[in-house]
């Protein structure tokens, strides 16, 4: 008998490669931050790896995967945990939660107990030490035993305090979770692509990247960020229970997240995900879950751990964010302006609990970036409600079938020649008359934000442009009744329903209609901010660049953009079309009653709980009386509006000495 048939040959090859993968996924991730596959596909092969185990503990070894925690990076001096800092058992769903609830409650031997519930920040684990009140060292996690000593990196973090503002006395060891905040790395990947670099493939790799460089300096210019988790004294944690810990933290200086609950029982644990999982997106950091620990600290002793994890806490998982597919064609979309925008095809794969088949490849840069070929495998990723990106492309899986694209050099839908600016990275139709410009444009100005046509979505303006019932926005005031209700798949009920909404259009008011114009550059705050400058359409033509250069925020870009399309004949024209079809073009004389000279031209910045008004009823009435709401506090900040438990935003205003307004002082204000 051939022995490669043995079934018994065949399991230890089968681990053996298991184990060579999971080693080699295990170096990419942990020494190169240049994964090839996502945590999804990573798991499964560590769980078909302990099944396999599992099945047969004779073949298990010491040097497995599934008998440590990770991998520990080169360039650092090592540093040795005085308790290892285990990785923890990972759920996928519900029933994985109740099954763990199950094994506490036997474990608890009827004893009650209650549960902790946290985010699971996507980062990375720190071990801080502090002797004395003083931070003395700091350590990445590496095999959960011996991590890399990156004590200098760690003390450019700024949400780690120096010295413990409770004035601890004793050894305390912090263990929490390094990260980079997503707003902060798009501005760094901004940066490497403007100095021709290698960008960073999600905000996890670039936290891992920057801890690793071997410059302080750079590390401090990147603002890493750290959301603390758990506290130890000595060999033991500090606190009968691990609830007590956060507000030990956040007396000491640390940056807490609030987003955590104390649990009565597992169905509390459950509700806890779902409301997490709806407000994920919303988060200025990237989480994966939800970390659900054992409350008291005596039943986590009992309980214990097993080699890997511990028997007392649990990770719960949201649905994978990143997948590995194939990539099947590319398709260049034209929009408005002309952008060409190219589309990747992929394999369907089931991401982040949706079936995906495209994703964004942005321009022709980018494609050369990727270096991606038609038949290419690729790491995906989606964020938020936004189209998914291609990270990178798995080259090792390139077979010698994969063919190079070439990007179009003329308009895929019209066959006009296509051209890239000087410093752009889009390439555009030049043809005014495209029709794939017309439709996108004919849609934008009927989008809820612009005009508010209800009804005439996507498939009708195809139809009315095709048929070249509609060659401009000023053509939809001219369609008839019955021209729509003999369109296919209209009835002349949903035909009365769009004149209908067509004619309440005419009143939207100023703002909207130059919002719908799709003036380059101007979007809903600058259309907000034309609207209240010059009160009309026919002011706002005659307008030169110097006057519109003159408004607070407008800018010389988007007053040459704005001068520009109203000097165009075919846009003027435009213009006396819709005024003559009785599209409102200027500011009711009252409206100019709304102006506050508190709040005109001024920029405010919002902070902590108001007690008589919402952030929004607040935002609105700033902006009404000709006043800017801004998400971050700057030296070109004219207020903070600070209520109640005020964080970061007010310490930076006391620091530029940006004037703080109590809530009674903005009502004063407001009056």
């Amino acid at each position: 008998m051939n022995t490669s048939e043995n079934p018994e040959n065949k399991i230890e090859t089968e681990i053996e490669n298991l184990r060579a993968e999971i080693d080699r996924h295990n170096e990419l991730y942990y020494q190169r931050s240049a994964p090839e596959i996502s945590d999804a596909e990573f798991d499964a092969l560590l769980v078909r790896l302990k099944e396999l185990e599992e099945a047969n503990p004779e073949l298990i070894t010491p040097d497995s995967p599934t008998q440590r925690v990770g991998g520990r990076a080169e360039g650092f001096k090592p540093f040795v945990h005085r308790i290892p800092l285990m990785s923890l058992d990972n759920s996928y769903d519900i029933d994985d939660l109740r099954r763990f609830d199950e094994r506490c409650r036997k474990l608890a031997d009827g004893r009650n107990f209650e549960y902790v519930a946290e985010l699971k920040i996507d980062g990375l684990s720190l071990a801080l030490h502090y002797e004395n009140g003083f931070l003395t060292a700091g350590a990445t996690r590496g095999d959960g035993f011996t991590g890399d000593d990156v004590f200098g990196n760690v003390k450019t973090i700024r949400t780690i305090p120096l010295k413990l503002k409770n004035g601890f006395s004793e050894h305390a060891e912090v263990r929490g979770e390094a990260f980079l905040a997503r707003s902060v790395f798009e501005k760094i990947n901004a940066e490497l692509e403007m100095q021709g670099e290698k960008t960073f493939a999600n905000p996890r790799n670039a936290a891992s990247g920057t801890l690793r460089q071997l410059d302080a300096s750079r590390v401090a210019a990147r603002r890493l960020d750290l959301f603390p988790y758990d506290v130890l004294s000595g060999a033991s944690k500090m606190f009968s229970t691990h609830w007590e810990s956060f507000d030990w933290l956040e007396k000491a200086g640390f940056n807490v997240n609030p987003n955590r609950t104390l649990c009565q029982n597992i169905d509390e644990v459950i509700e806890f995900t779902d409301r997490m999982l709806l407000l994920r997106d919303s988060f200025d950091y990237d989480i994966d879950g939800v970390v659900v620990k054992i409350n008291s600290t005596q039943l986590q002793q009992e309980f214990g751990a097993t080699t890997k994890a511990p028997r007392w806490a649990i990770a719960y998982k949201y649905p994978a964010m990143q997948a590995t597919t194939q990539l099947r064609d590319i398709v260049v979309q034209v929009g408005r302006t002309g952008a060409l925008t190219p589309v990747a095809y992929l394999e369907p794969v089931l991401l982040a609990g949706t079936v995906v088949a495209r994703a964004s490849l942005h321009n022709e840069d980018e494609i050369k970036r990727l270096d991606i070929k038609l038949g290419d495998f690729v790491l995906i990723e989606k964020s938020g409600e936004i189209i998914p990106q291609i990270l990178q492309v798995i080259k090792t899986r390139r077979n010698g079938t994969e063919t190079k694209y070439e990007f179009p050099k003329t308009c895929p839908v019209c066959g006009f020649a296509v051209a890239r600016p000087e410093g752009e990275v889009v390439t555009r139709c030049i043809n005014p008359d495209c029709p794939a410009k017309l439709k996108a444009r004919i849609l934008y100005f009927a989008s809820r934000k612009a005009m508010d046509i209800e009804g005439l979505g996507e498939v009708l303006v195809e139809k009315l442009v095709d048929l070249g019932m509609v060659k401009n926005a000023a053509d939809i005031y001219s369609l008839q009744l019955e021209q729509i209700a003999e369109l296919e798949r209209m009835a002349e009920k949903s035909a009365t329903n769009l004149i209908n909404q067509i004619e309440a259009s005419k009143t939207r008011g100023l703002q909207r209609l130059i919002y719908g114009l799709d003036i380059r550059h101007v979007g809903e705050r600058y259309a907000k901010i034309l609207a209240r400058s010059f009160r009309s359409i026919e002011n706002l033509q005659r307008a030169t660049v110097e006057e519109l250069d003159a408004i607070h925020e407008i800018g010389l870009t988007v007053a040459i953009s704005v001068f520009n399309w109203f000097e165009n004949p075919r846009n003027q024209e435009l213009i006396k079309r819709l005024q003559a079809a009785g599209v409102k073009t200027e500011i009711d004389g009252e409206t100019s009653a709304n102006i506050n000279e508190n709040f005109n031209g001024k920029t405010f910045v919002l902070t902590g709980k108001l007690e008589t008004l919402t952030r929004d009823e607040a935002a609105k009435l700033i902006e009404e009386g000709g006043g800017r709401v801004s998400s971050s506090v700057s030296k070109k900040t004219d207020f903070v509006v600070a209520g109640s438990d005020a964080g970061s935003k007010l310490d930076k205003a006391n620091s530029l000495n940006v004037k703080v307004l109590s809530e009674k002082e903005f009502a004063e204000m407001v009056k």
